[in-house]
């Protein structure tokens, strides 16, 4: 006899300070596996993480009711600046960042916004087209920040979007 699979609830909502631990865990499993080729370490501290929810906020994606991904967003005016997308390495390529994506978007949209502004490693080649795929489009380049050792020189791109 075969049990019936646990159909999927995907929610999606904003953090609390409560979340600190679990979204930090997510975010440094996430760019671990995606960056560990140009830097070591830790992407963010959970210290980081409880900073960022006092400028901007996270949405979490839960799938019944575990936290697989989140992304953040911080409100400027009429354009908001969006990072950290991150997806349980169990759960990627299944759509859950584009989910995370759209949700971004329309929350900031919701507030005003005219515009998103992202900016990517120019070592990590898979996510110029991710992006493009989304509407984003160059608009500059930033330098790394000094303060963090890579293994390999590298800058952002800056991408935006018109929401």
């Amino acid at each position: 006899m075969t049990v019936p699979a646990k159909p999927v609830q995907l929610s999606i909502r904003s953090a609390e300070v409560a979340d600190a631990p679990q979204i930090t865990a997510v975010i440094n499993a996430a760019f671990r596996i995606a960056e560990e080729f140009f830097i070591d370490g830790n992407r963010i501290t959970q210290a980081e993480v409880e900073e960022s929810l006092s400028k901007g906020v996270f949405l979490l994606a839960e799938v019944n009711g575990k936290l697989n991904g989140c992304v953040y967003v911080e409100l400027r005016g009429e354009r908001s600046y969006l990072g950290l997308l991150s997806v349980d390495p169990t759960c990627q390529q299944g759509g859950l960042g584009s989910a995370l994506m759209s949700e971004a978007e329309k929350y900031c949209r919701e507030r005003g916004s005219r515009g998103m502004d992202i900016l990517i490693v120019s070592l990590r080649e898979d996510l110029p087209s991710f992006y493009q795929k989304r509407g984003y489009v160059e608009s500059g380049m930033s330098p790394f920040p000094p303060d963090v050792p890579t293994k390999i020189p590298c800058h952002f791109i800056n991408m935006s979007k018109s929401l």
